[in-house]
C-alpha cells in the first residue's frame, strides 16, 4: 500500500465555447465554500484506461480492484452508484468471509439486477502509476446471479457470473444505506486516515475526479479554481440531498429546475423534461424512442436556481467532447433529472465533499 501523499493542484484554464453555444457559468460571488486544509493529504489514481494527454474520456473509467488479498481485476469507477460489486467467483476464499446478509443492487440505466451476499473485507485500488490504497474493511456486494428488470435495456440472466466488477462510489442514491442497514459502503470514503460522517478525521473524506484520474482525499491545493455549490441535508434519511440543477431545451424559458447526477459509469445521458420543454423538440431514434431532435442546444446549469457553472452542448453533436453518446429521455411525470454521463469531465473537474457537503465543478481546457 502506497502511503497517501499531498495532492498536487489541478487548475487549468477554461475552454472556450462551443461557436454558437453560451460560455460556460462560474462562480457565484459570496458562495460558501469548504474548509479544505493546505497540504491535506490525498492520493492519485490514473486510470487503466486513461486518454492520451489532449485526448478527450470517451469511456467510463477503470480502476484495479482487488478484494480479499485477490488478483487485480479492472473495475468500473461508477460515481452513479454505491457499493463495491463484484463476482463472488472473483473473490478469493470467499466463503470464509463474514456475511452481513443477503443482497441485491439495481442498475436502473441498464436494467441489470445484482443478487447475491454483503460480504464484509479490505478493497484494494489501484492505478497504472503502481499507487494503491487499501480501504479498512467494508461491506461488498459478492454476485452469485444476475436478474433483469422488465424494462432492462441491456441485460442477460445468468447464474454464477464472471466479470462483474463496479466500484460504486456516489452518493444521494435514493436511501439505500437505511434500506439496507449499511454503512460505509464507498471505498473512496473508507481509506487509511478518514473518519466517518459522524467523526471526521485528519483525511478529508471526499474524491476529485478528472479526466485521467481520481485524487482519494482533498486538500485546498487540489480544490484550487473549483466554483462549489453546498449541497442541502437529504430528508429523511442520512448524507446528502443530490446536486441542484436547472435545464434549457432548445432556450427556452423558464428553465426546468430538479437534480443532476454526474454518472461515469454511463456514456449515454438519461434526462427527464416537462413537456413544456420538450412539445415540438423531440424526434424518434433508430430504435423509435423519443429524444432530443438532432441540433438542439442543451444548457445544463449546476446549482440552486441554476446559480452555479453551467454547459452546454447540441443534440447529436459528436465533435464535441462534453456531448454524451446519445440522449434517452426518460418519463417520470413531476420530475426534472440530468444524468450527465462521463463525457460531463471532457468539459469540468469534479469534486464531492462528504464531510463538508459541497460539490465541485472545475473548468478544463476542451481536449
Amino acid at each position: 500500500m502506497l502511503a497517501l501523499a499531498a495532492g498536487p493542484a489541478l487548475a487549468a484554464p477554461d475552454g472556450p465555447a462551443a461557436p454558437g453555444m453560451p460560455a460556460p457559468g462560474g462562480a457565484t460571488p459570496g458562495v460558501a465554500a469548504p474548509d479544505l486544509v493546505a497540504g491535506a493529504k490525498s492520493v492519485f489514481l490514473p486510470y487503466l484506461n486513461a486518454p492520451l494527454a489532449g485526448s478527450p474520456l470517451r469511456h467510463s473509467p477503470k480502476l484495479g480492484l482487488s478484494v480479499n488479498g485477490g488478483r487485480p481485476i479492472r473495475a468500473v469507477m461508477d460515481t452513479g452508484s454505491l457499493g463495491i460489486v463484484v463476482s463472488a467467483r472473483l473473490i478469493p476464499e470467499f466463503d470464509t468471509l463474514e456475511v452481513l446478509k443477503p443482497g441485491e443492487l439495481t442498475y436502473t440505466s441498464s436494467g441489470r439486477i445484482m443478487k447475491g451476499v454483503w460480504v464484509k473485507a479490505r478493497v484494494t485500488l489501484s492505478g497504472t502509476n503502481g499507487a494503491e490504497v487499501t480501504t479498512r474493511p467494508i461491506p461488498v456486494l459478492a454476485v452469485t446471479h444476475v436478474e433483469c428488470t422488465r424494462t432492462a435495456r441491456r441485460c442477460r440472466p445468468r447464474a454464477n457470473p464472471t466479470g462483474i466488477a463496479m466500484i460504486g462510489v456516489g452518493f444521494a442514491r435514493g436511501g439505500e444505506v437505511e434500506k439496507l442497514g449499511l454503512a460505509d459502503r464507498n471505498a473512496f470514503l473508507s481509506l487509511p486516515g478518514m473518519g466517518t460522517a459522524d467523526a471526521p478525521a485528519t483525511v478529508r473524506r471526499g474524491y476529485l475526479v478528472t479526466r485521467r484520474g481520481v485524487y482519494l482525499g482533498l486538500s485546498a491545493e487540489g480544490a484550487k479554481g473549483m466554483d462549489f455549490i453546498k449541497l442541502e441535508k437529504a430528508q429523511g434519511r442520512s448524507g446528502w440531498a443530490p446536486t441542484p440543477v436547472c435545464l434549457s431545451l432548445g432556450g427556452r424559458t423558464p428553465a426546468a429546475c430538479g437534480t443532476a447526477l454526474v454518472d461515469t459509469g454511463v456514456t449515454t445521458m438519461y434526462l427527464t423534461l416537462p413537456p413544456a420543454q420538450l412539445t415540438g423538440q423531440t424526434q424518434p431514434n433508430p430504435a423509435g424512442v423519443p429524444t432530443p431532435t438532432s441540433g438542439t442546444a442543451l444548457r445544463i446549469a449546476f446549482g440552486p436556481g441554476g446559480s452555479g457553472p453551467s454547459y452546454a452542448f447540441r443534440a447529436g453533436d459528436q465533435t464535441n467532447p462534453s456531448a454524451p453518446h446519445a440522449i434517452i429521455l426518460v418519463n417520470r411525470p413531476g420530475t426534472v433529472f440530468v444524468n450527465t454521463s462521463v463525457r460531463l469531465l471532457n468539459r469540468f473537474d469534479y469534486l464531492y465533499d462528504a464531510d463538508g457537503g459541497f460539490v465541485g465543478f472545475r473548468p478544463v481546457a476542451s481536449p
